[in-house]
């Protein structure tokens, strides 16, 4: 009982400091997200084993469950996105919302919020998950206030709705028709959605025929599974050992990829871009304008032993053109106090692939480093003539997504 009653005052003090420095971060500006944060037990929705500090951690998410092959398809999302994502939804008392992804935490800081006049619907594809959802919320007091349910959330939620705010809590190719005509006239989405493998957090607001940006958070969350699930296809660059480069594309894959064959083990050169930041300073949005004005554009992960684990200072964004791979890189620059952008690249076309990626650098330089970007989704029968002139778009299967960066 004792050891009971220390665990549970260590989570109270450390759920008092979750909510102030959320607040201090400045993920948390209301009173009703913050009051949510300090009223619900968070641990008690994690596994068993779970470190009170790591339940309490602002940026630790946490596995519930993983598929055969460990890749992981469940989680608890860090606390800094579901107080952000709770932000972004503009919750209000009364009101009615679907959750998409079933954990259980998010569902009661959700009924929390909208209070026992309010009404919270929360879907998983998943019979496992959403049967732990619902255990957990039966549990620790919140069995009456949220519904849980089975579903594909691709094809809407049947008998339920309208909703005045949908919550996406898994990564999202695209908006199901389905589930975009269950929320009301200017209600508001908030999902995860991938555009060409790089994923943010939007909230958009339904204005008439389409659904425009009021928010935008950097973030990673499981991909969707069921008919909404849009996986990327894979190619292997081996190198002299059989270890692999994976470089892995979400469209738009180049036709010349067989031209890549041996590609790692010919000489790698670099070309930089002049274009530097300091130490400390975010540029999550230079991997935004690559996914967007980089054609070729790709995620990279290298097996360990290869020479691209070995290195230091590459992330995983690279480019093809034709027999040519070049991946983002830094070196140090501004008298040590930050970095210089560039390109390393392999292969007889890899000028041409670096030259590509060193433009786009110097286009977000000159265009997107110090402007957040605004979107809107346009669903296949919207009009289109009314997206505004100077924004670009990317075709989704439902409809179109558009982004101005001015």
């Amino acid at each position: 009982m004792a050891n009971t009653r220390f665990d549970a005052d260590r989570a109270a003090e450390l759920r008092a400091e979750l909510a102030d420095e959320l607040r201090a971060q400045g993920k948390i500006v209301t009173r009703a997200v913050e009051d949510a944060i300090r009223r619900v037990p968070r641990e008690r929705f994690m596994p068993s084993d779970t470190d009170l500090a790591v339940a309490y951690g602002s940026d630790n998410s946490v596995i519930t469950k993983r598929d055969e092959h460990g890749v992981a398809i469940s989680s608890v999302s860090a606390a800094y996105i579901q107080a952000r994502m709770l932000e972004q939804a503009e919750l209000r008392p009364g009101m009615t919302v679907l959750e998409v992804g079933s954990g259980g935490l998010n569902a009661a800081y959700i009924a929390e919020i909208v209070g026992p006049e309010g009404r919270v619907v929360s879907v998983d594809i998943d019979p496992d998950v959403t049967d732990r959802a619902a255990g957990l919320l039966e549990k620790n007091g919140y069995g009456t206030r949220v519904l849980v349910l089975v579903a594909d959330a691709e094809h809407g939620v049947p008998d339920e709705g309208p909703f005045d705010a949908i919550i996406v809590t898994v990564g999202a190719w695209d908006i199901a028709p389905p589930l975009l005509g269950q929320l009301r006239d200017n209600g508001t989405l908030v999902l995860p959605l991938i555009m060409n493998a790089v994923t943010r957090t939007i909230g958009f607001r339904r204005e008439v025929d389409h659904l425009a940006s009021t928010s935008l958070e950097v973030a990673g969350f499981v991909p969707m599974q069921g008919d909404g699930r849009h996986p990327d296809r894979v190619f292997l660059l081996p190198d002299s050992e059989g270890r692999n480069v994976r470089l892995s594309f979400d469209s738009g894959i180049p036709e010349e990829m067989s031209q890549l064959d041996a590609i790692l083990a010919t000489e790698r050169t670099e070309r930089w871009s002049g274009v530097t930041i300091k130490h400390g300073v975010s540029f999550a949005d230079l991997h935004l304008w690559f996914a967007w004005f980089l054609p070729g554009f790709c995620r990279i992960a290298a097996d360990e032993g290869t020479e691209l684990a070995a290195e230091r200072g590459w992330f995983p964004f690279g480019v093809v053109r034709r027999a040519g791979f070049a991946y983002l890189a830094v070196r140090p620059a501004l008298e040590g106090e930050g970095v210089e952008f560039g390109a390393r690249t392999y292969g007889p076309d890899g000028e041409q692939a670096a030259a590509a990626m060193i433009e786009q650098i110097q286009a977000w330089d000159r265009g997107g480093r110090h402007t957040e970007p605004k979107f809107g989704y346009w669903p296949a029968d919207s009009d289109h003539s009314r997206i505004p002139a100077g924004t670009s778009v990317m075709p989704k299967t439902h409809g179109v997504i558009s982004i101005s960066w001015s």
